[in-house]
């Protein structure tokens, strides 16, 4: 019996990466993607293999002309190393703000080929290859709302969010499909520890995440056998506090009805 293995995509950075060591802590052999990550990838490579577990790096850009073929090859060659290949966790992600007043054509092709078309054909062909397993998408607790001044990447996650659940009626119950949509969890290096309180201020946990967090969500999916065609928000309950605008919060007239 083969020993079971994940295939990771964008797994050599930021969550990427505690998913990839997660697993590997967990017992799988990691099917490590990256793309420009070399140096980071074969540090984790090397993390992994030191816990006892093999990883292979398998380089692919989710941009090339090519993209329908090399996913297609990239999944054969990951089944042929690892022929216990059970899990395929889709991390990878393509952001780039902007409203859709200041949305270019190039922009939605570069976030829908990463954030939608990669996963959902990965999917198909991971379908195709293992008899059976799981597909985990990592999503966004973004999709909850409408921030148009990130348009594209929230439509491109909207939309994995929807394949997420439609792949998961298709292929059951043979492949089992879910999803994870993190909070502020690790928010870009840019971002200022004012901005990060004031995004807690509005988090009812009233706390940050940790990515330890995610990996007990992505436990809970891989062994809920249960659980299937689910986004499980992992935010703190910050994208259900959207309370709305109604009488009692009127600021100007408190006792309009």
């Amino acid at each position: 019996m083969h020993q079971h293995a994940a295939l990771i995509t964008g797994g050599a950075t930021r969550l990427g990466r505690y998913f990839a060591e997660a697993l590997a802590e967990a017992g799988y052999d990691i099917a490590l993607h990256a793309n420009r990550s070399r140096d980071e990838a074969e540090d984790v490579a090397r993390s992994i293999r030191a816990q006892g577990r093999e990883c292979e790096i398998f380089y692919c850009d989710f941009l090339s002309d090519e993209l329908n073929t090399e996913l297609s090859e990239l999944l054969n060659a990951v089944k042929q190393r690892f022929p216990g290949l059970k899990l395929l966790l889709n991390s990878a992600s393509a952001y780039e703000p902007a409203p859709i007043g200041a949305t270019e054509l190039a922009m939605l092709e570069t976030q829908f080929r990463v954030n939608l078309f990669t996963p959902l054909l990965l999917t198909r062909y991971f379908a195709q290859t293992v008899q059976a397993g799981q597909v985990i998408n990592i999503i966004d607790n973004k999709v909850a709302y409408h921030q148009y001044p990130y348009a594209a990447y929230l439509l491109s996650k909207n939309s994995l969010a929807e394949m997420t659940r439609m792949a998961a009626l298709e292929f059951a119950p043979r492949i089992r499909i879910n999803g994870i949509a993190p909070g502020v969890v690790l928010p870009a290096s840019q971002r200022s520890s004012d901005y990060i309180d004031w995004r807690i201020d509005g988090i009812p946990v009233k706390h940050q995440g940790n990515p330890d967090h995610l990996v007990q969500a992505l436990h809970y999916l891989l062994h809920n056998d249960f659980v299937a065609g689910q986004i499980l928000f992992v935010d703190g309950g910050e994208s259900i506090n959207v309370e709305g605008r109604h009488s009692e919060n009127y600021p100007v007239n408190t006792q309009s009805r």
